[in-house]
């Protein structure tokens, strides 16, 4: 089969992306704490918390909305690369399909954390953990669109090659 190829391609895409996406949900997560742990501290004298509930003193005002949407790409990713590699372990169209179905949609979260983070980087100089956090969500787009890439090419290939009737 034509598609076998990919198949190895597709593994080692989604398994560095579950451990990417895995410190980026783990980096998100420490950062929505840290921020709920200094809020009481700082509501007091900031109008930042008006716009948006969590202070975040180790950022800027774009901090919250990139942290929050960071932490849903994470996990939304983390699930994708578990399923993905169940699915691509299958290797029959119905599988292949839900695999590039999802990792569409973890594309497009991963594209909006990343254009939040291309904001946060515009505005002013972060600390290195925001830092970290930022670098992996714009790597995680590039090899997101690769994996997505591969795995619908595997499903039309497969397709191509199985006659599909519609049922799995």
């Amino acid at each position: 089969m034509v598609s076998q190829g990919q198949r190895p391609l597709a593994s080692i895409l989604l398994f560095l992306n579950l451990i990417m996406y895995l410190i980026v949900a783990v980096i998100a997560g420490w950062a929505i704490n840290y921020g709920i742990e200094e809020t009481p501290h700082a509501v007091s004298t900031s109008p930042v918390t008006r716009l948006f509930p969590i202070y975040y003193p180790i950022g800027n005002l774009a901090t919250g909305f990139f942290v929050i949407f960071s932490l849903i790409a994470g996990v939304v990713g983390v699930a994708t690369s578990l399923t993905g590699l169940l699915d691509v372990i299958q290797w029959n169209p119905c599988s292949l399909l839900s695999a590039a179905a999802s990792s569409i949609i973890t594309w497009a979260l991963t594209l909006l954390a990343m254009g939040l983070a291309c904001k946060e980087i515009s505005i002013s100089l972060r600390p290195p953990s925001l830092r970290t956090l930022e670098t992996l969500t714009i790597i995680l787009s590039g090899t997101q669109l690769l994996c997505t890439g591969t795995l619908n090419a595997g499903a039309t290939a497969t397709t191509a090659h199985e006659h599909f009737a519609g049922r799995c």
